[in-house]
């Protein structure tokens, strides 16, 4: 920076406080990030240099990068800068992560990351800090953030999100736009006080009048202060003052106009080539017959430094001024000389971009080789922004619209939807031609889903796929069908089955769902059980035969979903959390942990239930993936719901106004059910029944709810519908659990005895403890009433204890009043704080699962995304918890 960091350090003590606090708490065993925000020149790179100063000689290890706005294109241009100078530890981290940093260091490897999502690397960041952890103290200082490229900013802000108790600490300097760092403190920088101004100025040597006008026009910015100090000019407009960071660009402008030619030449070419490539800046500016010996009068301006290493620029700014300060016919020279100079594909393809004004086809033929390299290490971001690039050099519009379309998807792959729909915009108001317009469809109707608009991109896909080739528009349909069930749209659904068949490529799943929505459960659950049982090619290991727009995998786990297949579901969901934890797939697991997790809640797993949410819940923030953690929230609604807890019940449930709040909405009714609110659950499923998603799954086999209720308000009338369909479902079906609740439901009309063991018998083949359980007190609440109180007795009892492990409160109340009534003179209940792993976190039950199962630190950290580190301080408060020390000890605990 060519000065001392404490000269831009007035009035930043509230800064360096916040600053000093990060790194006590990484020495302190305590991970943390922090960013700091302000406009050019306000001290934020100076306050990263007074962090790493107050660093020195204390055994921190330091690693820095800046990221450089002629760089913000090239994939992991960021992380090459940080990971460098430790890229000899990569053996430490498990197989797919090294390879994931090898590749991102050009260091080769097996694969590198083709075929992995795009939050490997930042596993292996995080992996990789905390390893070097262990040897000490570790701080991250990464500058100008806002122009660090997408796929290293993703890869540190994943890091920083999930490191916790290591001893690394992450301090970011961002402008106000850009680097969007959700999940991390931020901290911005004001301007300077008058009195801090003039404390900056006071060697200056400025006769009172000029400091004052300085200190006025500067307006508390610290590099205006300096700037305008040494130019002693005023910069106005008749509209009024020129903003701070324009006059300082201003003032950089005029120095270096005063400059010779050839220095100007060469710090242009510095500018321009950005990378700080010694070795090609030098290629470069022999050709154009200039050196770093032209760049001494630049350096007695204090506007650059040279080294050995490197030619660097005193800020941002300067080497903003010294590049658009210069002609565009010298830039294009200068683009052209750097790409003949250049050794790298990738910065080769940039610089003849940078040079290109027209559009050529070769250009963009090597751009698009750039961004399959991006691609190959999924660094969707760039790959997109590459594709994007190739789009605006090609020639025809319909190449353009193709590109446009590739461009699109893959920024919809790297979480950035806005951006892939406005990319899609402009694709589609390139071309009419069916083909095209039909690929584009695919990734604007994924767009519209993920912001809540469903049945917008069901209909859209189906107004589409017509045109699409037959291969395509198979898998067109069925995602058209999907999203029309969940959103409602029967006729959208319908549409999607009649027009399959009629091209003669009839689907199970979109046939089945069509039958589902008009009540033919006897023909609609056989086909989507079919199409569910089917045995995916991801999780056998053979080849896959599906691409990621038709993904079958996922529409088998959904199918078995929709027909409240458990084991199905069960057998899809883990071994599906399996492969990805193996593959460190991050970016699926969310949606897959909450289809098991929905399956645990109804196997009576509770605390597996909520383990599985809080992992999903905590990668969805973690991958930007926000909209999810409401759905998420949801699968918990029923398990407040079974305890009995109003507010959390409420919390947890969302909307129910939307397809995602149905399963909210079913909580909510079983937990007027258990408190006794009979007429608002019936309000409640009787309304739902007139609304656009009646053919839901929760819906019908929640009939169990509307029966019960409409029995305990002595209207049975008003059970008759939903009992017709709830029985309907059970018998297509086959679920032994679903025919154990619907004869339950007859039970309680007919007042027969023969439909609560014909109940019971059926459960004795299913895995849905609550619902047994509630069969069990209502058959023992019938034999009560028969005055046959020693057998009542009996599944009153069982109902009890299953009440109890379930912790379902209100249930709980029940069996007790009714055992009592029966004459039962003692009723045991086990108190909640009686089981230790109640004291457990989800995630502290989650490892201890695992250590007991013989998993080491390592492995589990591998399996759960975290670090060696924080596993073990996971395990030792766990041990704390449950009066244990050790992992043998641990063995002979009953985690179930």
């Amino acid at each position: 920076m060519g000065r001392k960091a404490s000269s831009l350090l007035y009035g930043r003590t509230s800064e360096q406080a916040a600053v000093e606090r990060l790194l006590e708490g990484a020495r302190a065993g305590r991970s943390g990030g922090l960013v700091l925000r302000g406009e050019a020149g306000i001290g934020k790179s100076t306050l990263l240099n007074w962090a790493a100063e107050h660093c020195a000689g204390s055994g921190v290890r330091i690693l820095r990068a800046t990221g450089i706005e002629t760089e913000a294109d090239l994939a992991f241009a960021g992380l090459v800068q940080l990971l460098w100078p430790v890229r000899d530890h990569l053996d430490a981290l498990p197989a797919p992560q090294a390879d994931a940093l090898r590749a991102v260091l050009g260091l080769g490897g097996p694969g590198g990351l083709a075929g992995q999502d795009r939050f490997l690397s930042g596993l292996a960041v995080m992996t990789l800090l905390a390893h070097l952890a262990d040897d000490g103290p570790v701080l991250c200082l990464v500058d100008d953030a806002h122009w660090l490229d997408r796929a290293s900013a993703d890869a540190l802000l994943f890091a920083a999100r999930r490191l916790a108790d290591e001893r690394t600490a992450l301090l970011f300097a961002a402008r106000e736009e850009g680097f969007a760092a959700p999940g991390l403190p931020e901290m911005r920088l004001p301007r300077l006080s008058r009195q801090d101004a003039a404390r900056v100025l006071e060697h200056r040597g400025l006769p009172p009048a000029e400091r004052d006008q300085v200190i006025a026009e500067s307006d508390g910015n610290p590099l205006a202060l300096m700037e305008l100090s040494a130019g002693r000019r005023r910069y106005h407009t008749a509209a009024g003052p020129i903003p701070v960071a324009d006059r300082v660009l201003a003032s950089f402008r005029s120095r270096i106009a005063l400059l010779p030619d050839k220095t100007r030449l060469m710090m242009l070419i510095a500018a321009a080539e950005g990378r700080g490539d010694l070795p090609m800046l030098l290629r470069a500016a022999a050709a154009l017959e200039v050196g770093p010996e032209d760049l001494a009068q630049a350096e007695e301006a204090r506007l650059v430094e040279v080294s050995a290493a490197a030619i660097t620029f005193r800020h941002p700014l300067v080497r903003t001024a010294a590049y658009q300060g210069a002609p565009l016919a010298r830039r294009i020279l200068v683009h052209r000389v750097l790409a003949d100079a250049a050794t790298d594909e990738d910065c080769r393809i940039r610089h003849r971009a940078a040079a290109a004004t027209s559009p050529d086809e070769d250009l963009a033929a090597a751009l698009i080789e750039a961004a399959e390299r991006a691609r190959g290490r999924a660094a969707f971001a760039a790959a997109s922004g590459l594709w994007e690039q190739a789009a605006a050099f090609t020639p025809s519009p319909l190449d353009r619209a193709a590109r446009l379309a590739q461009a699109a998807s893959l920024a919809l792959s790297s979480g950035h939807a806005e951006h892939a729909a406005g990319l899609v915009r402009q694709a589609e108001e390139l071309v009419d031609e069916p083909a095209t317009l039909a690929a584009l469809t695919e990734t604007r109707a994924a767009v519209e889903f993920e912001r809540g608009e469903g049945r917008s991109a069901a209909r859209t896909l189906m107004q589409r796929a017509g045109a699409a080739d037959p291969a395509q528009m198979v898998p067109m349909v069925r995602t058209a069908a999907g999203y029309a069930w969940l959103s409602g749209e029967a006729e959208v659904v319908r549409s999607a089955a009649a027009r399959l068949a009629a091209a003669g490529t009839p689907d199970p799943m979109v046939q089945g769902l069509a039958h589902l929505v008009d009540d033919d459960y006897a023909r609609g659950l056989p086909l989507l059980q079919r199409f569910a049982l089917q045995t995916p090619p991801e999780i056998t290991g053979r080849p896959s035969r599906t691409s990621p727009q038709d993904a079958t995998t996922q529409w088998a786990a959904f199918c078995a979903m929709v027909i409240a297949d458990d084991d199905a579901a069960a057998a899809l969901a883990t071994a599906e959390v399996a492969r990805l934890r193996r593959q460190s797939l991050l970016g699926a697991l969310p949606q897959v942990l909450q289809h098991l997790a929905g399956v645990q809640v109804q196997a009576g797993l509770h605390r597996d239930a909520e383990a599985s949410v809080a992992e999903a819940v905590q990668l969805a923030r973690d991958t930007g993936m926000h909209q999810r953690v409401r759905r998420l929230h949801a699968v918990l609604a029923r398990v407040a719901a079974i305890e009995g807890d109003e507010q959390r019940c409420l919390h947890l449930a969302g909307d129910p106004a939307d397809a995602g709040g149905v399963t909210g909405l079913a909580a909510l009714c079983l937990l007027d059910v258990g408190m006794g609110r009979y007429e608002r659950v019936l309000e409640r499923f009787e309304t739902a029944m007139r609304g656009p998603w009646r053919h839901l799954t929760v819906v019908v086999t929640s009939g169990a709810e509307q029966v019960e209720a409409a029995v305990r308000l002595e209207e049975p009338e008003r059970a008759e519908e939903p009992l017709h369909r709830l029985e309907a479902w059970a018998r297509a079906g086959g679920q032994p659990w679903a025919q154990a609740v619907s004869a339950r439901c007859r039970a309680l009309l007919s007042d027969d005895e023969d439909d609560y063991l014909r109940a019971l018998a059926a459960h004795r083949r299913a895995n849905r403890p609550f619902e047994q359980a509630r069969t069990e007190l209502a058959y023992g609440e019938w034999l009560r009433r028969a005055r046959r109180r020693s057998e009542a007795r009996i599944p009153l009892r069982a109902a009890l204890r299953t009440f109890e492990r379930l912790r379902a409160a209100p249930w709980r109340a029940r069996a007790q009043a009714e055992l009592k009534a029966t004459g039962e003179s003692v009723v045991f209940t086990q108190p909640a704080s009686a089981d230790p792993l109640e004291r457990l976190t989800p995630q502290e039950l989650h490892v201890v699962r695992l250590a007991k199962n013989g998993g080491t630190s390592r492995e589990i950290a591998t399996q759960l995304f975290l670090s060696p580190r924080t596993v073990e301080h996971h395990l030792y408060r766990a041990y704390r918890k449950l009066g244990i020390r050790s992992r043998r000890e641990l063995t002979h605990l009953d985690l179930t």
